[in-house]
């Protein structure tokens, strides 16, 4: 494996991601992964919560030291979600949809969330990768009834959390060493791409610089960042941004009521 993974457990926590990145800035080494049954103070992009109840999801962070160059460093969440995606499908013969940039979804609800943090750390400049995987849907507020699902909603059984980790470091290993490889990245984006319908042709609105846009998605630049071919013909490149499928808004959906990232 390119990196050797040290699994550090805990029954209840703060923030996964929290926990990783002071462990990275104290100097601790590429391959550490934290993982809890429960997250008191979850917590994703924009200041959202993920919630975070006692054994219903995966709840998971991981150091990475990436030695590639930065402008590739954001298509370590395309790697996150590729990862998660390639987990459910193995262990729990669950296929999953990839939304920009880090939801998996099944039938338009969110499964699985991805978060991605740079950390100024001891040793230089880590990456701290946050994945939680729903496995059940028990202890949840009732608002995330519309708009998240489960393993176990899925499937009609409760998921082997245990095989679903392992299965999740095992790909995301193979996945970042794709990403040190020389055509890696190109390789990481066309894969994103062929798994995602949101990829090429999706109307989606998008709150960006300030404004609110509607537009067409056409694709991911080489680096990561979300093409979107706004209706006046102007071309977007979105590295972070809130994004709505317009049929979602159409039939009443909140983007801000929706569960947000892990960590």
């Amino acid at each position: 494996m390119r990196f050797p993974p040290v699994i550090i457990r805990y029954d209840r926590i703060a923030s996964t991601n929290t926990e990783a990145a002071e462990q990275a800035r104290r100097g601790a080494p590429e391959g550490v992964c934290i993982v809890a049954r429960a997250q008191t103070s979850g917590r994703g992009r924009q200041g959202r919560t993920w919630a975070s109840p006692p054994d219903a999801g995966l709840y998971f962070s991981i150091i990475l030291r990436p030695t590639v160059e930065e402008r590739w460093w954001p298509l370590i969440s395309l790697i996150g979600a590729l990862a998660a995606r390639d987990a459910l499908r193995i262990v729990c013969s669950v296929e999953a949809d990839i939304k920009w940039p880090n939801d998996l979804l099944i039938n338009g609800k969110k499964i699985c969330g991805v978060l991605a943090e740079t950390v100024e750390a001891e040793g230089g400049r880590a990456c701290v990768l946050g994945v939680g995987i729903n496995l059940r849907s028990i202890g949840w507020p009732t608002e995330l009834a519309a708009s998240a699902t489960s393993v176990e909603a899925e499937t009609g059984a409760v998921p082997d959390g245990e095989r679903l980790l392992q299965a999740l470091i095992n790909a995301l290993d193979a996945w970042y060493a794709l990403l040190h490889t020389e055509t890696g990245p190109e390789a990481i984006r066309r894969a994103w791409e062929h798994r995602s319908s949101y990829a090429f042709g999706k109307r989606v609105r998008v709150a960006v610089e300030g404004r609110t846009v509607q537009g067409t998605t056409r694709g991911l630049e080489p680096t990561g960042a979300l093409r979107l071919e706004t209706e006046s013909g102007e071309m977007l490149h979105l590295y972070s941004a809130e994004i709505m499928e317009l049929r979602e808004l159409e039939t009443g959906g909140d983007p801000d009521s929706r569960r947000s990232d892990p960590g």
